[in-house]
């Protein structure tokens, strides 16, 4: 069974006094346990916006088209719910919630998880010695688990914040919303290599992204390139490097 199956997607966008948007155009795509598909395209392609129907953020209408998810339909979930149920959304600017530490946010977050499936709470021992060993493995300043999510983080800090988290949480499905967005060299390789560790038989990513650097590090099984909110042409990583190479003017002269 897919672990994520898109069929047909059609989605708008709120734009205020001039009504919706239509962002999504028919979106078709499949992953299946075990699989890393990259999304790529230039902007207003429609990125973004996929990664954030499927996770259920708030704005945004489906207008047609499905989204199972593990053999359920994930657009009759809320957002919560679908975070319970093993997805996850990496964002590209992580949001500040000042007063929750880092560390009491990641415990609330597991037992929230754990309720969802039957499971007592962690212990607080275990808890601690589990964040503690994945916070070392990310680079993740023991200060840092202290303080307030992501407030006052460098923007490195703020992806190794959310990888951990996702080290904690061990979803189904990881969605990396342009992660690399605004990292040196040396943080997106901390990143990365906390991104491939997570990578599993049972477990599905979508990775979007602008750049081909990223899948340097995060090599991908599929590539997509989204364009005018469809995808024109799918491959293997060398569609990657092709990207790079030529640019997206091919693919939007597709979509037009």
């Amino acid at each position: 069974m897919a672990l994520l199956d898109i069929k047909d997607l059609h989605a708008t966008v709120d734009d205020g006094d001039a009504g919706p948007k239509p962002i999504l155009k028919g979106i078709s795509l499949t992953i299946n346990p075990g699989e890393v598909h990259a999304v790529m395209g230039p902007n207003g392609a429609g990125k973004s916006t996929l990664s954030n129907v499927i996770s259920g953020r708030p704005g945004y209408t489906v207008t047609g088209g499905s989204v199972t998810y593990d053999g359920v339909d994930l657009l009759e979930m809320e957002a919560d719910a679908r975070a319970r149920a093993g997805l996850f959304l990496a964002f590209q600017y992580p949001v500040e919630i000042p007063g929750v530490a880092t560390g009491t946010f990641l415990k609330t977050a597991i037992n929230a998880r754990r309720k969802a499936n039957g499971e007592p709470e962690i212990e607080a021992l275990d808890f601690l010695k589990l964040m503690k060993a994945n916070a070392k493995k990310l680079g993740v300043a023991d200060d840092m688990l202290k303080r307030p999510v992501n407030v006052g983080f460098s923007g490195g800090e703020k992806k190794r914040a959310e990888v951990l988290q996702m080290a904690m949480l061990e979803p189904r499905l990881c969605l990396l919303d342009e992660t690399d967005s605004g990292l040196d060299i040396d943080a997106l390789k901390v990143v990365a290599d906390g991104v491939n560790a997570l990578r599993a038989p049972d477990r599905g990513m979508l990775v979007i992204t602008h750049y081909q650097r990223l899948l340097d590090y995060i090599v991908p099984d599929v590539v997509h390139v989204l364009a005018d909110g469809r995808i024109v042409k799918s491959g293997d990583k060398s569609l990657a490097l092709e990207l790079e190479s030529k640019g997206y003017a091919e693919f939007t002269g597709a979509a037009a």
